[in-house]
């Protein structure tokens, strides 16, 4: 085990962990350096960076990524569930290859939007009587507020704190001196708090709320799940406002057919989806019923929504396959194999750090989530370098997730897999064990 104890001890921890990392990775060293000399912080993507640099990856496969250096990772990060399918899905690749083939960029419709269409409405038929695509979950977002404000003529937005809504629509706790949020008019209510929410919703003007727009569980917040009360309130108060319930469901719509509110048996007025549901590739897309999605029927003269990329061959050709190969039977065993290692891992830190009867001392480190989506997460004033310690010990044992602690299970995964991380986990608490309490 590891000796440390104090904020000034484990930096130091990390500082040689850094080290050991910068001598272990030099290739991607080079590339990171040779990207800030074109990108500021060398990249295009905030959520990829990562302390001291990270990694260039070379090629993926199935489970796992291969980076610049040589060095294999099992990946339990997915694409941040965007890459559900795995690196090299052959049913994916195939209808790619076979879409390209006939050429791309027609300007026009073209044969698989429809078809895309189609399986994500069925598959969304809680809440989805027509759907429009764009190229990514903020976009979809952001469409969703702009029908929620022209429909209902209201200017309101309530949102909820530490939510995270794309990269122009974010109310994360403490994380970022400035945002780039467009001048709506948010009104910011602590999520999970129907009493808190209350008082601020009566603060407001009567009649100017216009939308209540909520993740059903915060995933980049820290995949907290909202609770089934809390989230049902959010319904009522919406219909007794005249407001539009809009459920962000761009990653939690993986978590059952038919997204999270399938589960919770709760029935949005507009729903968004993106990351898996265009096959791996570049999507967003937002559904409602047809009273709603009638201001973006062109012939409405109401709302124009355009966009080259709205429907690109490559996304729709994938979108089709992809949503072929997640069946909810798919869907069941990938979310039970998640709720079983989310299970395993909290038994495994209670098992490792194992608190005295009668001590009100909690253990550093939990886990939070739902299903394939979950995130190891720390406390503390040292939780920072924790969950930096965390992140490169798994990386060193050859295990990549994201390096807030989050993961997103593929189908690639399997018990075998689970198992392996579990033990590395193991091997973190043994050594870390006296800074986790």
């Amino acid at each position: 085990m590891v000796e440390v104890s104090g904020y000034g001890n484990l930096q130091a921890v990390l500082n040689n962990v850094y080290k050991q990392y910068a001598e272990s990775n030099p290739r991607s060293l080079d590339a990171y350096n040779r990207s800030c000399e074109v990108m500021p912080g060398a990249n295009t993507r905030t959520s990829i960076h990562a302390s001291p640099f990270p990694l260039t990856i070379e090629r993926g496969q199935s489970a796992y990524l291969f980076d610049v250096d040589g060095h294999e990772y099992l990946d339990f990060l997915g694409e941040f569930s965007a890459g559900v399918y795995g690196h090299s899905s052959p049913v994916i690749k195939k209808a790619i290859i076979e879409a390209i083939e006939k050429g791309w960029n027609f300007g026009t419709k073209n044969m698989f939007e429809d078809q895309l269409a189609r399986s994500l409405v069925q598959r969304f038929s809680n809440s989805m009587e027509l759907i429009r695509f764009c190229n990514s979950g903020t976009e979809a977002n952001m469409m969703a507020l702009g029908a929620a404000i022209n429909f209902t003529g209201k200017k309101k937005i309530l949102v909820f704190s530490n939510g995270y809504h794309g990269s122009t629509i974010l109310f994360l706790n403490g994380s970022l001196k400035h945002t780039m949020n467009p001048p709506y008019e948010f009104v910011i209510a602590p999520y999970n708090d129907i009493a808190g929410t209350d008082s601020l919703v009566k603060a407001i003007p009567p009649n100017s709320l216009a939308a209540i727009l909520v993740e059903p569980m915060q995933v980049s917040g820290g995949c907290i799940p909202g609770t089934v009360d809390f989230l049902r309130h959010l319904r009522e108060l919406a219909t007794t406002e005249k407001a539009l319930l809009i459920f962000d469901e761009i990653m939690t719509s993986r978590l059952d057919y038919g997204g999270l509110q399938v589960t919770l048996g709760i029935k949005p007025d507009i729903t968004t989806i993106g990351k898996w549901a265009g096959g791996g590739m570049s999507f967003g897309a937002f559904g409602a019923r047809g009273e709603i999605m009638e201001w973006f029927d062109p012939r409405s003269e109401k709302l124009a929504h355009a966009g080259t990329f709205n429907n690109n061959i490559i996304t729709m050709a994938a979108g089709v396959a992809g949503n072929a190969i997640m069946t909810k039977e798919r869907l069941t065993e990938l979310n039970a194999l998640g709720s079983n290692l989310m299970a395993a891992i909290a038994k495994t830190i209670e098992a490792g750090l194992s608190v005295p009867n009668g001590s009100k001392t909690q253990p550093k480190m939990f886990v939070t989530g739902r299903g394939s989506l979950f995130a190891i997460r720390f406390s503390g004033p040292e939780s920072g370098i924790l969950r930096e310690l965390f992140y490169h010990h798994l990386l060193t044992n050859g295990i990549f997730i994201a390096s807030r602690g989050f993961l997103a299970l593929t189908l690639e995964i399997t018990e075998a897999h689970c198992t392996r991380m579990l033990r590395v986990i193991e091997e973190f608490i043994a050594k870390y064990g006296s800074a986790l309490l």
